[in-house]
């Protein structure tokens, strides 16, 4: 299984104010009190929709030089992706600030569903990916674990191996224990 990293306890401490405007962003455009049910299932009083906040220039910014920063702890990554949508705007941000820091790594979407025609995959960006290739799955929120697992299991199903996982929220819920 993947190393999971999810605790804010790794997290590198000359990103602190990087990291709190970005929790900031999280809890003005992303955090929402009401009844739901989530990709789980299960019923929760409040909802974190992390787009709002990663689809927000600044939020791009952010998530891109958070992540990378979590990335460039430990052996980097050869590419990165995660399920579509929540993680389309964050590994696009992975990929372009990599590639501004110098190490450039692709990112790869994967789909909930393969495409119904054309090449039917699963996995978007293939032209960027090799077997073998050492990948980070990246989430926007994880509860359960459920769908981080699916997308391992996409991932190590096109030959790829995931080699870590990193989220910008956990609920708390098991999920994160579920990966690791």
């Amino acid at each position: 299984m993947p190393n999971a990293t999810y605790r804010s306890a790794e997290f590198p401490p000359e990103l602190t104010a990087d990291r709190g405007r970005f929790l900031a962003l999280l809890r003005e455009k992303s955090y929402e009190r009401r009844k739901v049910i989530l990709t789980s299932g299960r019923e929760s009083d409040f909802y974190i929709d992390c787009r709002q906040s990663t689809l927000d220039a600044e939020g791009a910014v952010l998530t891109g030089k958070l992540f990378c920063a979590m990335l460039e702890r430990g052996e980097r990554p050869e590419a990165v992706g995660g399920i579509t949508l929540g993680a389309d705007p964050i590994v696009t941000a992975v990929s372009l600030t990599s590639a501004l820091r110098g190490w450039p790594v692709p990112a790869f979407i994967i789909r909930k569903e393969p495409k119904k025609h054309g090449t039917e995959q699963w996995i978007e960006g293939t032209k960027n990916l090799r077997p073998g290739m050492r990948v980070a799955i990246l989430e926007d929120v994880v509860t359960t674990g459920g769908s981080t697992l699916r997308a391992i299991e996409r991932a190590v199903g096109s030959g790829l191996v995931v080699a870590r996982v990193l989220c910008l929220v956990d609920r708390n819920e098991g999920g994160s224990e579920a990966v690791a």
